[in-house]
């Protein structure tokens, strides 16, 4: 019978394998994908959102009385460092002036990631069986998300070569990296603490998703860029439910 600590490891692998696929699909296919971006990028912001207010939030505030503190240290966080791109990167190197369209999204749904290998750990620790069922869901939303990360990273001014290992760190190994680090000490993670990390990482999705990704979008409008909104809300919805 597998040990909970490699099937935890297995199925955050196979995370990282799902979005390692969408990033190698996307640069493979990278003339289509530019084209696309502002639907995936609707996607995205419904996917991230909406995870966020229907399960992230309040899965945290059920573990943290004070989830909402982390919840806005998340949010501004993230808009601190944006700031700070926006002032000591982009203002004193124009050509630069993207970065953050790539870095912050990037940032984001690399601290998500690694709190993925939190989750991945504690579900595995109750038992295998409890883990099946509570991450199954999680790998659904593995491959756009590889997809979303390179095409902002691109977006942003970084090149192909170094977003292709940018979002290859932060979308996909982050999530096995975050497993493994977790994992010896999960048990002595006190439930608190797990609920703040929580409630700061979605703060930071919807961070991207409300002032970056929508907004990019909105500046750059396509006809079905609003089904392509929906579709994120969809999904986040249906994997909120395989979670139920």
């Amino acid at each position: 019978m597998t040990s909970p600590f490699w099937a935890a490891l297995i199925t955050s692998s196979l995370a990282a394998g799902v979005t390692s696929v969408g990033i190698y699909s996307i640069r493979h296919f990278g003339a289509w994908g530019r084209r696309n971006t502002t639907y995936f990028m609707c996607f995205a912001a419904g996917v991230l959102i909406s995870a966020s207010f229907l399960h992230i939030i309040p899965k945290s505030l059920s573990m943290n009385p004070h989830a909402p503190v982390y919840l806005l240290l998340g949010f501004l966080g993230l808009h601190l460092f944006n700031r700070f791109i926006t002032a000591f990167v982009c203002e004193k190197d124009p050509g630069k002036a993207e970065y953050g369209i790539g870095i912050i999204p990037t940032l984001g749904i690399g601290f998500h990631s690694f709190i993925d290998g939190f989750v991945y750990s504690i579900a595995f620790t109750v038992s295998v069986v409890t883990g099946v069922l509570a991450t199954a869901g999680m790998v659904l939303h593995e491959f756009p998300e590889g997809i979303i990360t390179y095409l902002l990273l691109v977006r942003g001014g970084f090149s192909e070569h170094r977003s292709l290992l940018l979002s290859f760190f932060a979308a996909a190994l982050s999530t096995p990296l975050g497993m493994l680090i977790s994992y010896p000490f999960i048990s002595q993670t006190a439930r608190p603490l797990l609920g703040a990390l929580l409630a700061a990482s979605a703060g930071a999705l919807v961070y991207v998703g409300a002032t970056h990704l929508l907004p990019q979008a909105e500046r750059e409008p396509k006809r079905y860029s609003l089904v392509a909104l929906a579709g994120g809300v969809l999904v986040a919805v249906a994997i909120v439910m395989s979670k139920a």
